[in-house]
């Protein structure tokens, strides 16, 4: 039963990981898949493929080599200097998708719930520091509660648009767009948010003892990820081309199925935000206790303040200059994650005969660790 129950916990991390703000607006499925045309069922099927193996395959080394942070996964691909500077890259870009989501939740306090731009900000952060307190299992447990209701909404919008006129077109949909383009961009897609959902994945393997259930958590969470890739495309693709003239094209459609629909997918962008921000802080909280000299209590409120600092201002154009350059290190990241051999498992040392049992109950005191989270 403890298995069954540490496998969902992994899917829907996994899946509340990968499947952020962008993903829930529908505008990154609208930008990578839908406005390829008959092409975009293949490449999500081609990127569900891809979730599945590489994140299962990068969760099982991470476990198998003992890495506590995205860091140590990094030295492990690329080598010690290299691997450090990918790193520090990559936290930069944490930071700065941190800092704008914090402005967005900001932003959805303010235009849809009438309250303070500054008390989204608070509350979120508040939030985030008493979840984090509980360390990996509140990411755990936010994820349960998050992902479940985004797939109730995909289930939901798919029925709704099982009865639309168009709801065939995502099969034969036109397009202008390349055949290089169409298939380049599942691999620019996975590889990003890989790249990106390292920061927890890494260290939620080495805290999981089973690998049976790390792995089946990585396949269930990467079909996890396809059907809902799928859902919304499905969804989409009926509306084409209209859709694309909306900042928040699944916005559209799930305003049409009335106020209880709108009100939950409101709140559920929210909790993406929120469940991202919240992941994000921990991984790079987890680099930073090792790269910095500071007391860990200290190291989350810290990077907390920074991106509430950020958010004040937003670089949302300096990140868009950034934006690309991670793109294409993580293709070269993916690459070594493909190329990576898998990692003996760790060796169980033998149980100790009768004597060592001996010893060992008269010679030592127990001992209680403390782990500051």
């Amino acid at each position: 039963m403890k298995t069954h129950v540490r496998t969902l916990q992994i899917a829907f991390t996994y899946i509340g990981t990968i499947v952020g703000a962008g993903f829930a607006t529908g505008q990154e499925i609208l930008q990578f898949f839908t406005r390829y045309g008959h092409w975009a069922l293949l490449t999500i099927l081609f990127s569900t493929a891809l979730f599945v193996w590489l994140g299962t395959k990068m969760m099982v080394i991470a476990r198998r080599i003992e890495a506590d942070s995205y860091e140590d996964f990094n030295r492990h691909l690329f080598g010690e200097k290299v691997g450090a500077s990918i790193s520090l890259f990559t936290m930069l870009i944490l930071i700065g998708v941190n800092s704008i989501m914090l402005a967005g939740a900001g932003a959805i306090f303010k235009e849809h719930l009438g309250m303070p731009y500054q008390a989204g900000l608070l509350l979120t952060i508040l939030g985030s520091y008493l979840l984090l307190k509980r360390g990996i299992s509140g990411i755990l447990q936010i994820n349960s509660m998050v992902v479940p209701l985004m797939l109730t909404l995909s289930l939901i919008i798919v029925f709704n648009t099982l009865g639309v006129p168009g709801a065939g077109r995502f099969l034969f949909l036109p397009t202008d767009h390349s055949f290089f383009g169409a298939w380049m961009s599942p691999l620019l897609y996975t590889a990003f948010n890989l790249g990106m959902a390292q920061a927890v994945l890494v260290p939620l393997a080495r805290h999981t003892d089973d690998e049976r259930a790390l792995i089946r958590g990585g396949i269930l969470g990467g079909a996890g990820i396809g059907f809902m890739l799928l859902a919304a495309h499905f969804a989409m693709s009926s509306q084409m081309p209209g859709i694309l003239q909306f900042e928040i094209p699944m916005g559209s459609i799930a305003f049409r199925l009335g106020p209880i629909v709108q009100t939950i997918f409101l709140l559920l962008i929210f909790m993406e935000i929120f469940s991202t921000f919240v992941a994000d802080i921990y991984g790079v909280s987890v680099q930073l206790q090792q790269r910095l000299p500071v007391a860990p209590a200290l190291v989350t409120p810290l990077l907390m303040l920074i991106c509430y600092v950020f958010s004040q201002f937003g670089f949302s154009s300096l990140l868009s200059v950034f934006y690309p350059i991670f793109g294409g290190l993580c293709m070269v990241w993916a690459v070594m994650l493909l190329r990576a051999p898998m990692s003996p498992p760790p060796r169980q040392s033998d149980p100790p005969g009768p004597e060592a049992k001996a010893i060992t109950i008269v010679a030592v005191k127990p001992v209680i660790r403390i782990t500051r989270k």
